[in-house]
């Protein structure tokens, strides 16, 4: 395989980069100041994911865990953050068809970029346990920030993301015992 030249990997960093400015737009709709951006959440999703990882029972490739930590919100690049909300006015698979093509415009031209696709797709898709994982880590991180915020801005407006997760939802032991744990810690 050759290496992409230089201006191409620039684009793919610059392009990452955005996630940095791209605020979550739940947060944002229920006036939490300062809200996290896709990056602050995809970082908290890898940290979730690695704590998943130590409480798994049975084999995990940690590569692909955390690969998909990383890239899973990685359209948003292109597309902004949709929220839970708008999410669901869209027609069926409007979303998930929108995020693949955003996905391959940014790695267009690249060629490791079709491993990274896979992972991307093999988390959507929700077709191992590395995937499965990682969506609890997403959900996991989701409380998580909702807890902060709930103490620091002293917000009321954030029940529906607990409804939207609720422990028994998670598909790992360990990912529902810390939901459960997270729940309990509301204020």
């Amino acid at each position: 395989m050759s290496r992409p030249d230089a201006e191409r990997l620039c684009g793919l960093l610059l392009q990452a980069a955005r996630l940095k400015t791209t605020p979550r737009t739940g947060w944002v709709q229920r006036g939490v100041p300062r809200a996290e951006s896709v990056a602050d959440h995809s970082h908290g999703v890898a940290v979730a994911a690695l704590l998943l990882c130590e409480l798994h029972d049975g084999p995990l490739d940690r590569a692909r865990v955390l690969t998909m930590a990383v890239l899973h919100d990685l359209p948003e690049s292109v597309t902004g953050d949709l929220s839970l909300g708008a999410s669901r006015l869209l027609p069926a698979g409007a979303k998930a068809a929108m995020e693949a093509a955003a996905l391959q415009e940014v790695g267009k031209g690249l060629p490791f970029f079709a491993g990274w696709r896979a992972a991307w797709e093999e988390f959507e898709a929700q077709t191992s346990a590395e995937a499965q994982l990682v969506r609890d880590a997403d959900r996991l991180d989701l409380l998580c920030q909702a807890l902060v915020y709930e103490r620091t801005t002293g917000s009321r407006e954030l029940q529906e993301f607990w409804t939207f997760a609720p422990p028994e939802s998670f598909r790992l032991p360990a990912a529902r015992d810390l939901a459960a744990a997270l729940a309990a810690r509301r204020p």
